[in-house]
């Protein structure tokens, strides 16, 4: 990765995993069945089911540019989480369920390292391995940023660094000027190392270690 220096002018953010989680989404899923389906299902039979939709979603994420793909896409993710629980429903049952299973909550230090980038002046963007609804799901959470960047918008997902590089075009900053944050080295150390720019992995257990780790979001405010 590219050494820090300080005054960045932009900071770029994954989503999952840094901005937001999924907010219970097994018990969820346990529920949404009894609710749907009329039937009971297995601690260990949602997590199996709901990691493999979720495996299937990532894959092809990039590929829901628009309201008719996603939708296509999220009906397929419908019928591979039905697949895996072993349940034959109707596939307009199988997408309330997954609905009523997905739902998400903004991670800790978010608020704060926002409110902390507003005050200095830096300008936000997410870069996100997410369908082109990211900008509705986080404005839903009351997260509001100057750019939003995913792979279903530009069909290019993370590590490649022309994702990273979009999202600095669209705020007008150099990539010796920013800092991206976020929890994975493949996809965001990797990419914005490709792209010249700056990084730092979140690791909340801290476990990682290391001179391009933090531990809360927060602590991004101190390398400004």
């Amino acid at each position: 990765m590219a050494s820090a220096s300080p005054g960045y002018d932009a900071v770029l953010l994954d989503s999952y995993g840094t901005l937001v989680e999924l907010d219970d989404p097994f018990e969820r899923l346990r529920a949404a069945v009894r609710r749907h389906l009329d039937a009971d299902i297995e601690p260990a039979e949602a997590e199996h089911a709901f990691r493999t939709e979720m495996a299937y979603y990532s894959d092809r994420c990039h590929l829901a540019a628009d309201e008719e793909r996603l939708a296509a896409l999220r009906a397929d993710c419908a019928r591979v989480l039905l697949d895996e629980l072993g349940i034959d429903a109707a596939a307009d049952a199988g997408e309330r369920v997954l609905t009523d299973a997905v739902a998400f909550r903004v991670l800790p230090g978010v608020e704060p390292l926002l409110s902390g980038l507003a005050r200095a002046g830096t300008a936000t963007a997410v870069v996100s391995n997410w369908d082109f609804s990211l900008r509705r799901t986080l404005a839903g959470l009351g997260l509001d940023f100057d750019a939003i960047v995913t792979c279903g918008e530009t069909g290019v997902r993370k590590p490649d660094p022309r994702i990273f590089l979009e999202a600095l075009a669209r705020l007008g900053v150099e990539p010796g000027r920013a800092l991206h944050v976020g929890d994975s080295d493949d996809t965001d150390g990797a990419g914005a190392a490709a792209a010249g720019i700056d990084a730092r992995i979140l690791d909340r257990t801290g476990a990682r270690g290391g001179r391009d780790t933090i531990a809360a979001l927060t602590d991004v405010l101190d390398l400004l």
